[in-house]
C-alpha cells in the first residue's frame, strides 16, 4: 500500500542550532536539486517542530497520476543504489552525512510523530491494483461521456444541416423574386422611356409647326413691305405698324428659339429625375391624394407662368395676369408647406398616440393578471398548453389512480418541446402570386408521434400553442401575456378591456354602498 498522491521520504537533512532552535535550507533548494536529476517534484515541504524547529525530515509530492508514481519509484531506486535508502537509514548505526529518501508506504502512513500526521492529513492509502482500476473507472465514465455528448454534436448537426438546408430554399426563393421584381422594373422603365421619348417628340414637333408658322409670317411681311414700296404709295403709319410687327415677330422667333433650348434641358433633366423618382414610386404612391394634387397645380401653373413670360411683349394686361398667377402660385406654395407641417404633425401624434395605447393595453394586462377565468375579458397565456386535452387522454391510456400525475408530467413535457427553440416544425410555401408564407409542418415526428399516441385533442393543444408561440415570440421562445375576449376566443380590443374594467369598478362601488 502507498500513499496516495505519491510522495517521497527524505531523511537525515543537515541542520544548524541558530537561537536555540535548529534550521536547515529551505524546501525549494532540495526541490531544484530533485528536478536537475529527473524526478519533477510538485512541492517539497519541510517538516518543522514548533519546539525544537527543523525535523530534519521533509516530504517530496509528486504528481497524483502514474507519471508520479514513476517519477517516485526512480526517486526511491537512486537513493537505494547508492545504499542512501529507507533500510539503510533505519539500520545505519554511523549515518554518514548524506540524504536517505524512499517512496511513503502504509507503515510511514500510520507512524507516530511529525511524518505519520503530515501524511495522514495530506493523502491516503492506496494499492497499484485499486489506482488502475479507479482509472479504469474513470476512462469508463469518460468514454460514456465522450459517447453521449458525440451523438448530442451529431444530432445538433443534423439539426442545423435541417434549418441550412431551408434557409437555402428560402434563399432561392428569395432571389427568384427579387430577378422577376427587376425585370418587372426594368419593362416599366422602358415603357417610361417610351412614353417620354414619345411625348417630348410631340412637344419638338409642335415647336417646329410654330417656328414654321413664324417663318411664314416673316416671308408674308417681308413681301407686304416689297409690295408698298414697289406702289410708291407708302403710307408711314402703316410702314410703322408693319416694322414694329416684324421687329415683334423677330421678337418671338428669338423667345422660341430660348424656349427650345430651355425644352431640350428640361427634356435632360426631366429623364434624369425620371430615374430618380422611379426608385422612389412606392413611397410617392403613399402620398395623399390631396398633395398630389396641390403639386400638380403648382407645376402647371409654374409652366403657365414660363410660357407667359416667355411671350411677354410689355402688354398691361399680359403683366396683371402674370402677376395674378405668381401670387396664386405662392399661395399654393405655402398651402403644400403648410400641408406638409400638418402631415408631419400628424404623423407625430398618430405615434405618440400609438405608444400610449400600447402602454395602456400593457397596464389592462398587468391588471386583467389575476382575474379568475369566468370574467369574458382577461389574460390568455399565448402559447401555454391547455391542459383539458392532456387530462382526458391520461384517463384513456392509463389507470384512475395515476391519471392525474401522467398527465401533468406530459403536459409539463410538452411545454419544454414548446420553449425548446431548436424545435422549429414550421416550412416556408410560395403562392400562386409568389409570395412566400411560413406554415405548421404536418410531417414533422414529434407532431406526427403525439397524434398517433394521444389523439387529436392533444395534437390540437399542441398546434394551437405552436402557432401562437410562434405569432407572439418566435425567438425567445417564452410565453406572452394577451389581453382576451373568451367569449368569442379572440384578441381582446382595448376599448373592450376599458369597459370591462369600467363595469367591475361600477359593481365594487354598489357592493359599497
Amino acid at each position: 500500500m502507498f500513499v496516495h498522491p505519491w510522495m517521497g521520504i527524505v531523511a537525515n537533512i543537515p541542520t544548524i542550532v541558530q537561537d536555540g532552535k535548529h534550521v536547515a535550507d529551505s524546501g525549494k533548494k532540495l526541490k531544484e536539486d530533485l528536478a536537475e536529476k529527473g524526478f519533477n517534484p510538485l512541492k517539497v515541504q519541510p517538516l518543522w517542530n514548533g519546539k525544537h524547529g527543523h525535523s530534519g525530515f521533509a516530504v517530496v509530492e509528486f504528481n497524483k497520476e502514474w507519471d508520479g508514481f514513476n517519477n517516485a519509484i526512480m526517486f526511491e531506486r537512486s537513493f537505494e543504489l547508492d545504499h542512501y535508502g529507507k533500510k539503510d537509514y533505519y539500520s545505519s548505526r554511523r549515518r554518514k552525512d548524506k540524504l536517505y529518501a524512499w517512496v511513503a508506504r502504509e507503515d510511514d502512513f500510520y507512524s507516530q510523530g511529525l511524518i505519520g500526521k503530515y501524511l495522514r492529513r495530506k493523502g491516503d492509502l492506496k494499492s497499484v491494483s485499486s489506482k488502475e482500476a479507479e482509472d479504469k473507472r474513470k476512462t469508463s465514465k469518460l468514454v460514456k461521456t465522450l459517447t453521449n455528448t458525440l451523438e448530442t454534436k451529431s444530432q445538433r448537426l443534423q439539426e442545423m444541416q435541417n434549418k441550412y438546408n431551408e434557409a437555402n430554399s428560402s434563399r432561392s426563393t428569395l432571389m427568384q423574386q427579387r430577378e422577376d421584381m427587376i425585370k418587372a422594373y426594368n419593362e416599366e422603365s422602358k415603357k417610361m422611356q417610351e412614353n417620354a421619348h414619345n411625348h417630348f417628340k410631340q412637344i419638338f414637333l409642335e415647336h417646329e409647326r410654330i417656328g414654321q408658322h413664324f417663318q411664314d409670317q416673316q416671308r408674308e411681311l417681308e413681301q407686304r413691305e416689297k409690295e408698298l414700296f414697289q406702289r410708291e404709295a407708302q403710307n408711314e403709319a402703316e410702314t410703322k405698324k408693319i416694322q414694329h410687327e416684324k421687329m415683334m415677330n423677330e421678337r418671338a422667333a428669338l423667345e422660341q428659339k430660348k424656349a427650345d433650348e430651355t425644352v431640350l434641358k428640361l427634356a435632360e433633366e426631366h429623364k434624369r429625375e425620371k430615374e430618380k423618382l422611379h426608385r422612389q414610386i412606392i413611397e410617392l404612391e403613399k402620398q395623399l391624394d390631396a398633395k398630389q394634387t396641390l403639386e400638380l397645380e403648382i407645376q402647371r401653373m409654374k409652366g403657365a407662368l414660363q410660357v407667359m413670360q416667355h411671350m411677354e411683349d410689355g402688354d398691361a394686361e399680359m403683366n396683371k395676369k402674370i402677376k395674378a398667377i405668381e401670387d396664386e402660385l405662392k399661395e399654393k406654395e405655402e398651402e403644400l408647406e403648410d400641408m406638409e407641417d400638418l402631415n408631419q404633425a400628424l404623423i407625430i401624434k398618430e405615434r405618440k398616440s400609438n405608444d400610449e395605447l400600447q402602454d395602456a393595453r400593457k397596464e389592462l394586462i398587468t391588471t386583467f393578471r389575476d382575474v379568475s377565468a369566468r370574467s369574458h375579458i382577461g389574460v390568455k397565456k399565448m402559447g401555454e398548453l391547455e391542459t383539458k386535452p392532456f387530462q382526458t387522454a391520461a384517463k384513456r391510456k392509463y389507470s384512475a389512480k395515476e391519471a392525474d400525475e401522467k398527465s401533468a408530467e406530459l403536459c409539463s413535457l410538452w411545454q419544454e418541446y414548446l420553449r425548446d427553440p431548436s424545435w422549429h416544425p414550421f416550412k416556408i410555401i410560395t403562392d400562386k402570386e409568389g409570395n412566400a408564407k411560413e406554415i405548421l409542418d404536418e410531417e414533422d415526428k414529434k407532431l406526427i408521434d403525439v397524434k398517433a399516441e394521444f389523439g387529436d385533442e392533444v395534437y390540437g393543444a399542441v398546434t394551437v400553442a405552436l402557432k401562437q408561440m410562434n405569432d407572439y415570440n418566435p425567438s425567445g421562445r417564452y410565453i406572452v401575456p394577451e389581453l382576451w375576449n373568451f367569449n368569442e376566443g379572440r384578441k381582446a380590443t382595448l376599448k373592450e378591456g376599458v369597459q370591462h374594467l369600467l363595469n367591475k369598478w361600477k359593481q365594487y362601488k354598489r357592493k359599497r354602498h
